[in-house]
């Protein structure tokens, strides 16, 4: 890392982020790898570390780099480019992309079905469900939280099924449906609530895409209802038709 060529005129946080963004650029720090302390970037760039931390508040900002707490800041992947269409898959997405995805059951518990759940899904409300909390990941980067719901009459035990799958699509194959379709979709925005925030590694008021969706499967019986937050500065949803 070296003290680039700017105008004099530029102000001094400017310049360090300018820097760290062309390193970047030019694979000197590639993807996921952490970069230098904040004393050995203020000793580079002959700042202050006040200087330094709104340089790289900027660089968060720009979805370009992430803080970990307790670990130091990270150079961010690319945001990952989503498609959103009638057979989406998760795995299938972030793998084309050329990273390697991976899930993480969060919780798995039962709960009565809502009166909007129910009506999705087809089923008496108060009727029994499986609620799947679930971690995303592309590479080592967390995208998405998602809370899934399913009849726990149809797919009993499907929290152990997902524990040991880490996969809506191989949760219902256990269950015997080998393709299912998107059969809804609704896309709002919202700011991380601090449980969220903690799960994705964003700082507090951070923004993220809520996707709502319901799939069903050849016949259109719906299976599942799912809320997923992605968080926004990672991904680029694609529309197709």
């Amino acid at each position: 890392m070296s003290m680039p060529d700017v105008p004099s005129g530029v102000t001094l946080w400017r310049r360090v982020a300018d820097g760290i963004e062309r390193d970047i650029a030019e694979g000197r720090f590639a993807p996921g790898t952490r970069l230098p302390g904040e004393t050995e970037i203020a000793e580079t760039y002959r700042v202050n570390r006040h200087t330094v931390r709104r340089a790289l508040a900027t660089l968060a900002e720009r979805g370009l780099v992430r803080a970990e707490r307790g670990s130091g800041t990270y150079v961010e992947a690319p945001r990952l480019s989503y498609p959103l269409r009638s057979r989406t898959r998760f795995s299938e997405i972030v793998g084309a992309g050329g990273r390697e995805p991976h899930g993480q059951l969060l919780a798995a518990s039962q709960e009565p079905a809502t009166r909007e759940i129910a009506r999705v899904l087809g089923l008496k409300v108060g009727s029994p469900l499986v609620r799947i909390e679930a971690l995303r990941f592309a590479d080592k980067t967390p995208i998405c939280v998602s809370t899934s719901w399913l009849s726990a009459e149809r797919f009993p035990d499907a929290g152990r099924v997902f524990a040991a799958t880490r996969s809506m699509t191989a949760l219902l194959a256990h269950y015997g449906i080998r393709d299912y379709r998107r059969g809804s979709t609704r896309i709002t925005a919202a700011i991380a609530d601090a449980s969220d925030a903690a799960r994705l590694d964003l700082a507090l008021g951070r923004p993220v895409l809520v996707v709502d969706s319901a799939d069903v499967d050849a016949d259109s019986t719906p299976l599942v209802v799912k809320r997923s937050r992605f968080a926004a500065e990672r991904v680029t949803f694609e529309i197709e038709s």
